[in-house]
């Protein structure tokens, strides 16, 4: 049997802890297009810790 676990999407503020950047850093490269992938739920940013994780490794390595 295979268990489906969905982690909670991260909110700026998450992702700014997380990284340990400003929140302001974040919307700076969204407006690049250099930073993690971001989607808009309704008006609010939201990111897939997958995806920042992954952006992050990527980066670092």
């Amino acid at each position: 049997m295979t268990t489906l676990t969905t982690e909670r999407l991260w909110s700026v503020a998450d992702v700014s802890a997380f990284l340990g950047i400003p929140v302001g850093t974040l919307y700076q490269w969204r407006h690049r297009r250099i930073g993690p992938r971001a989607s808009r739920v309704g008006r609010h940013l939201r990111y897939d810790p997958a995806d920042v994780r992954a952006w992050f490794h990527d980066k670092a390595a």
